[in-house]
């Protein structure tokens, strides 16, 4: 199989023909030095992916003849929102970035007491970065789906979306925590969908680990050590993830 992997809008998919963008026929001709017959691996967002051989590809069009497709196997079961504080640029991408090869299904920035960054900051611009990062990573971890990325949401707004989730959890560094095991043993069943909320650098106000508790949020902790914000979201994603047995 071809480790070089391509997400395509269903639209670009006709029968067994496939149509890549000007942008991927310049990284496919240019850049990976790629020609007709030689094959690439596509992805529709939906989950499946495409075994592809080229049949043409310039600098400015590339398209392809589909030999094979299968369900793609880099999805967890357990869909994992995370809510992410807003950062500082470098690090919020670092976040989208290794969430995604983790294994998150969506991340939420959130406007939070601490945040450095504003809200009011993020332009269609910004979002159109962050989806770019998001989809480089998704084909770089061998992902059947990017990530969603929303628009940030003020913290009231988030509590009000605790309630879709099987489970809701926040970060904490103080106070009256519990460890993830605990947590996602709470409810009587495997959750299938999870939310983490996840602070800036300074962590959660009090204020707000009380407010997401009364929301139905479970305070947990990650050990003994204080992880950075950055690391926080990565670690903790995963820990859930290899407890839900997603990891194997």
């Amino acid at each position: 199989m071809s480790s070089n992997r391509f997400f395509v809008s269903e639209s670009d998919i006709e029968d067994q023909d496939v149509r890549f963008t000007r942008e991927q026929a310049h990284q496919l001709c240019h850049v990976l030095r790629l020609k007709p017959g030689d094959a690439v691996v596509v992805l529709d967002n939906t989950g499946a992916e495409y075994d592809v051989t080229l049949t043409a590809a310039t600098g400015k069009e590339a398209t392809g003849r589909i030999t094979a497709k299968r369900l793609a196997n880099g999805e967890p079961k357990t869909q994992i929102t995370v809510f992410q504080s807003l950062l500082a640029r470098d690090k919020f991408e670092w976040v989208l970035q290794k969430a995604t090869e983790v294994g998150v299904a969506r991340i939420i920035p959130v406007q939070t007491q601490r945040s450095i960054a504003r809200a009011k900051q993020i332009d269609a611009k910004k979002l159109t970065r962050w989806r770019r990062i998001l989809t480089e990573a998704a084909e770089q971890s061998h992902r059947g789906r990017i990530p969603e990325i929303q628009e940030p949401l003020a913290w009231d707004k988030t509590l009000s979306q605790l309630n879709d989730f099987d489970r809701a959890l926040i970060a904490a560094t103080s106070g009256k925590t519990h460890s993830l095991k605990e947590a996602l043993r709470t409810g009587g069943h495997p959750p299938s969908s999870i939310a983490l909320l996840i602070g800036p650098e300074g962590g959660f106000t009090p204020d707000e680990v009380h407010q997401a508790r009364d929301h139905g949020a479970a305070p947990v902790g990650l050990g003994p050590r204080i992880l950075r914000t950055e690391t926080a979201a990565i670690v903790t994603t995963a820990l859930i993830l290899s407890a839900t047995g997603d990891m194997e």
